[in-house]
């Protein structure tokens, strides 16, 4: 029989009710091989997956879909997002379709996007990867620090900002578009630059190939004192950077497969997501 995992978001599903819903859905077709259950910072941690899982199940916002396929990474495991957030861009099946869903998924009826991530090595060669985003911003105090920012070891500018957005084609609906970045078709290779509150009249954001290789280096504060920054990863695993320190964005080597059940186009879901909004 075929195999399945469900990841839950237990503050999306407290009482754990739409979680037993979907155990018992999938169990008139397969196997659950394993629920897990996000920490309280969202995460998820996965052990060894069976080669014969077939799928996996989130039951959450897209938040917990996007750490779930960071989690996944290596594995070629698709991930089926079942929304108890908000919007969801990513998050595609409602609960009150939950048990059709899970049939279309048993009879093959489904396609699958790759999803680009991105990389980030850090001073202390430190990797991670993100679907969404990296995101870059001061510590501490509220105020602006200087990026400067490099494509391909050239110079391309400097912002005085809250911080810096680097965005794959996914993330381009979340952070970024709430920094007024542009929204990139999901399935593209490419990045987005976008600075948080910048310092200036003309900032807009900036559009790079993903074969491009993007540098941040924080600039010296003013009176040259030194800086401290965050960087974060999809939200999380922070890391930090000082004045003068660079963290090098490419994009990565595995992508995210996500299931895909209906056959609407991204842009009727984006019309349908963004009504009186």
């Amino acid at each position: 029989m075929d195999k399945y995992i469900i990841i839950a978001n237990e503050k999306k599903d407290r009482d754990f009710v739409i979680t037993e819903q979907t155990k018992q859905c999938i169990e008139q077709f397969g196997v659950v091989e394993h629920i897990y259950y996000t920490t309280e910072s969202g995460k998820v941690s996965i052990g060894e997956i069976d080669p014969e899982v077939r799928c996996v199940f989130t039951i959450g916002g897209d938040g917990t879909l996007i750490q779930a396929a960071r989690s996944l990474i290596g594995t070629n495991v698709p991930i089926l997002g079942i929304n108890r957030g908000t919007l969801g861009y990513l998050t595609e099946v409602d609960v009150k379709n939950l048990e059709e869903a899970i049939a279309q998924v048993s009879r093959n009826e489904f396609t699958t996007e790759e999803r680009m991530m991105i990389c980030g090595k850090l001073p202390d060669r430190q990797e991670d990867v993100a679907l969404n985003d990296i995101v870059v911003t001061r510590h501490g105090s509220v105020k602006i620090i200087h990026y400067r920012v490099y494509v391909n070891g050239e110079f391309l500018n400097s912002f005085q900002a809250d911080g810096m957005i680097v965005s794959t084609p996914t993330g381009s609906t979340a952070y970024n578009l709430s920094a007024g970045g542009p929204i990139v078709e999901p399935t593209a290779a490419l990045f987005v630059i976008t600075p948080i509150c910048s310092h200036a009249l003309n900032t807009r954001s900036i559009v790079l190939s993903a074969s491009d290789r993007i540098e941040i280096e924080i600039g010296e504060g003013r009176g040259y004192g030194e800086e401290l920054a965050e960087v974060a990863f999809d939200g999380a695993d922070i890391a930090y950077l000082r004045t003068g320190e660079r963290i090098v964005i490419r994009q990565a080597d595995v992508t995210a497969k996500l299931m895909k059940l209906s056959k609407e186009s991204f842009l009727e879901t984006l019309r349908e997501k963004m009504k009186g909004n």
